[in-house]
């Protein structure tokens, strides 16, 4: 199979039959052999409806459906492990993205050899002040953050090569920095491209400016996983060891203090009336507690296993039950 078509979507019941037939319009004109999968992102207006009614008329409709709404992350990871296509393109559900991309970011990956194409929307037409502005400074603190020169990070339009998103773990709000998953998972053959951004035609927006604030979050989070998430005795380690060593040493200056003082008959006080006592104990607890936490945090990476993330109420015309869970 060429191509697969992952979409996320909530509620966007207007735009399905159009973007649906748009897409169609692309592969049959190129000759593609694809597969174009919807994942319902637990919708409550009549989009799944729609979606089996798109299934009908289309056996290269596939489909999932989350019981609740779990995100954007989770339902490009359903979709991700469902898709079978040589390159496999995301895009949203919303008709922001252009179809007529696709073509380009296949040979992008195909043609040139790239690993993963992200989407650039370069001219937008979002608002100046929520949108625009704290996309561009949320993209550059993620472009010194990650150390991959992408424009838009958070471009819903992308390509990858199929081993690529089967080798990447898309968890909590990751989707947006799944060209710095693949970065650290090896995969450094990664580009950008300038496509078309169309403003919104139906519904509004499902995501406000708290999306730049848990961005950042993410970014930080991203940044120390990538740093230290298969090594976390690396920091916490030699962190506690350090803070234990400096704490232990300042408690015996002041009883070596005490004892000298107490030698000499010179004037002295209770240990426990020394504030840098306190100090000091306070110190060896903090590194203690730094150093268990590493500890802690190898044995857990050693026996984690994948809980499901995610709950599925049906799928359309998938033939293994992976995902399926009882009606």
């Amino acid at each position: 199979m060429d191509i697969s078509i992952v979409i996320p979507l909530l509620n966007e019941e207007e735009s399905l039959q159009e973007l649906h037939d748009w897409i169609v319009s692309v592969m049959l004109e190129n000759n593609y052999d694809y597969e174009l999968i919807f994942i319902d992102d637990g919708s409550t207006d009549h989009s799944w409806q729609l979606i089996e009614n798109l299934a009908q008329q289309n056996p290269n409709v596939k489909a999932i459906h989350f019981r609740n709404n779990f995100g954007k992350s989770q339902a490009l990871h359903a979709g991700f492990a469902r898709a079978q296509g040589d390159v496999v393109i995301t895009m949203d559900a919303d008709l922001q993205d252009n179809p007529e991309e696709i073509p380009e970011l296949y040979d992008m990956i195909v043609r040139q050899k790239y690993d993963l194409v992200s989407g650039w929307k370069k001219v937008r037409y979002d608002s100046v002040v929520s949108k625009n502005l704290p996309s561009k400074v949320f993209n550059w603190a993620a472009r010194k953050t990650s150390g991959v020169e992408l424009n838009d990070f958070n471009c819903g339009l992308k390509a990858y090569r199929k081993q690529v998103i089967k080798d990447i773990e898309v968890s909590g709000e990751m989707h947006r920095y799944i060209p710095v998953l693949a970065k650290n998972a090896g995969y450094s053959k990664i580009g950008e491209k300038v496509v078309k951004h169309q403003a919104r035609k139906y519904g509004e927006t499902k995501f406000g400016m708290e999306r730049f604030i848990n961005g950042f979050l993410d970014l930080i989070t991203i940044w120390f996983l990538s740093r230290f998430g298969k090594r976390p005795m690396h920091l916490f380690g030699a962190l506690g060891s350090m803070m234990f060593v400096i704490g232990f040493l300042s408690a015996g200056f002041i009883g070596i203090n005490k004892l000298f003082r107490l030698y000499n008959h010179l004037p002295t006080v209770l240990v426990t009336q020394n504030p840098w006592f306190y100090i000091s104990l306070t110190t060896m607890i903090i590194g203690t507690q730094l150093f268990l936490a590493g500890f802690l945090g190898e044995i857990i990476l050693r026996t984690k296993s994948n809980s499901e993330r995610y709950k599925i109420a049906g799928t359309i015309n998938f033939a293994d039950n992976k995902l399926k869970s009882s009606l």
